[in-house]
């Protein structure tokens, strides 16, 4: 009973998966049953529910996707069976074809000769399908679905082809599971990283650079108190800093394997009658540093960082806030060492990560990324790199999941997938092993032999990012970030005119100590005063009067509305510089 629990519920991944992929059914079956001029062109299941892709001339509105919902609920109460059956190529082209569904018949086209052309039929509705899928509709608690979005979608990811409609939908077994989704679904959008950058002032997003953002007075502040803690952890952890150029010309993009393996992510120029490209990573150039003086096995592991303006180009479809952009500060770095320091040097950075990102509140979850068929090295050297991160990471005593095919083309990879406050995931830090640069770049050190030898390195990012950090974290805090990393610490709320100069005075002497200080001397009254601060997620406002000016005290009032009472100066100022210090997340 307990493995068939097990098996047919949502904790079981390819069930869950199945449920929704038949769900994507139901809604093309429902959609040509409301509109049977539309094409149909495909529907998958995904993480977070199911989509299907349809060729019709105008977006869906909300209403006609309440409609599509209503006749899903319908469709499941018929409890109709799902049916495969295979037909041979020729016979499965006319049968699509006969059904005016060309993106159908190109499908089929695009098989292969061997392949089984399957479909599952359901009631009246037929589509081709490779499954699997649930035995009836029946399966599907129709109270349960709620169809989310409608967006635009090229045929097949291609941007010169058909633009298609994609409507979005999600699906539980229970009713309750579904408003706790949509729940959170909306605690989301609140805290939607877009609205809270533009209502916070903390960075913009405009037409004239799509995907180049820009960081507003506050959101710099933010940038540059986040740049100031990795400088400050790194220092700890022995890491040296370098800078190198944005642009490099083609042979060394050649060298590094970028030229022939991310081309088309690279912006070029000509300069000189010379090919050069904007750098899509730091790496290249931190060989070039390495390379340019000799180097000992007593100077191993070196660990050079290096926080790299990074130019990528991005899809316009792609494109997503903070999320997806196409310039980006990478917190890069790059550890060369010998081979027998390895294990030691990944368990070393996964323990600077653990640091980090328990700093703010994120845990994680680990992927080791194999092999993927545009790869560079032997089959050989990709196996041992990939049992050497297996080892340091069980030798930590953490698990790991195998993500099959998705390393990076010069080595194996760990990822970390960050869990936020609501327990969405983002993909952040990154240990990629390589053996092949230093082959490429014929790096070398002098060994204890005094012979010359081959390092092996590390690529490594924490943040990623630091732009899509920012996004993540504005989500994970809604905007309420910790009093040592928020743009504006304390608002200083005078409640009288008479009381402005003395709260100039408290803000002059706060900035001194080195705290993020404004006052605000309107003339509004001190309740909308402290509903303002709040809704800016000040982390401290401290309301002084006159009896604060006749006292030198302050009255500290957190954004969480707790009212601290009056105290002097020097004890809000030691509070704080407490919390600030200890990077304490109140």
């Amino acid at each position: 009973m307990s493995e068939e629990k097990s098996e047919f519920t949502f904790e079981n991944e390819q069930y869950r998966k199945t449920y929704w992929h038949t769900c994507s059914h139901v809604l093309a079956q429902a959609m040509k049953r409301l509109h049977p001029e539309v094409k149909l062109a495909i529907g998958p299941s995904i993480d977070n529910g199911f989509y299907y892709d349809f060729d019709t001339p105008e977006p869906f509105t909300e209403g006609q996707l309440a409609e599509l919902e209503a006749e899903m609920r319908k469709i499941c109460k018929e409890k109709l069976k799902l049916e495969r059956f295979e037909l041979p190529r020729a016979e499965a082209v006319r049968f699509m074809e006969e059904r005016e569904e060309p993106y159908k018949v190109e499908l089929i086209n695009d098989l292969p000769e061997d392949a089984a052309i399957s479909f599952y039929k359901q009631g009246e509705f037929t589509d081709l399908c490779a499954g699997p899928h649930l035995d009836s509709t029946g399966r599907i608690k129709g109270n349960a679905i709620k169809l989310t979005a409608c967006n635009a979608a090229y045929w097949r990811g291609d941007s010169n082809r058909e633009t298609l409609q994609r409507i979005y939908g999600i699906a539980f077994p229970k009713k309750d599971e579904l408003d706790e989704y949509l729940e959170k679904i909306e605690e989301a959008k609140k805290r939607d990283h877009r609205k809270l950058g533009k209502e916070l002032g903390l960075f913009m997003l405009r037409d004239e650079g799509p995907g180049f953002p820009f960081f507003l007075p506050k959101g710099t502040v933010l940038k540059n108190t986040l740049i100031d803690y990795w400088r400050q952890i790194h220092k700890k952890y022995g890491y040296v800093e370098i800078s190198t150029p944005i642009m490099l010309n083609r042979q060394l993009w050649e060298r590094s394997g970028h030229w022939d393996h991310y081309k088309d992510n690279m912006y070029t120029t000509v300069i000189d009658d010379v090919d050069f490209a904007v750098k899509p990573m730091n790496c290249p150039g931190g060989m070039l540093v390495y390379a340019s003086e000799p180097h000992s096995y007593k100077e191993l592991p070196l660990r050079v960082g290096e926080l790299g303006l990074v130019h990528r180009h991005e899809l316009s479809g792609a494109l997503h806030g903070l999320f997806r952009v196409r310039c980006f500060t990478q917190d890069d770095a790059h550890v060369f060492m010998t081979r027998d320091q390895m294990k030691d040097v990944i368990q070393e950075t996964v323990r600077l990560f653990d640091e980090v990102y328990s700093t703010f509140g994120l845990s994680y979850e680990i992927e080791l990324s194999t092999m993927p068929e545009d790869h560079i090295g032997t089959v050989e050297e990709w196996e041992r790199n990939q049992d050497i991160l297996k080892d340091a990471i069980t030798g930590m005593g953490k698990s790991f999941v195998v993500n099959e095919g998705d390393g990076a083309f010069y080595g194996p990879k760990l990822d970390f997938h960050l869990a936020d406050s609501l327990g969405r995931t983002w993909q952040c830090g990154t240990i990629q092993l390589d053996s092949q640069l230093p082959e490429r770049f014929e790096l070398e050190y002098t060994g204890e032999d005094g012979q010359k030898h081959r390092p092996v390195m590390i690529h490594r990012v924490v943040l990623g990012s630091i732009e899509r950090f920012i996004g993540v974290i504005t989500e994970h805090f809604a905007g309420a970030f910790p009093a040592w990393l928020a743009p504006v610490q304390v608002k200083v709320l005078p409640v009288t005119d008479r009381a402005a100069e003395y709260a100039r005075e408290v803000a002059v002497k706060l900035d001194g100590q080195g705290f993020r200080c404004e006052v605000d001397e309107r003339n509004e009254k001190i309740g909308k005063k402290i509903r303002e601060a709040t809704m800016e997620k000040v982390p401290y406002m401290l309301v002084v009067g006159d009896r604060d000016m006749e006292n030198g005290t302050v009255s500290p009032r957190h954004r969480s509305g707790e009212d601290l009472g009056a105290m002097s100066l020097d004890a809000f100022a030691g509070l704080l510089g407490k919390e600030v210090k200890g990077r304490t997340i109140r």
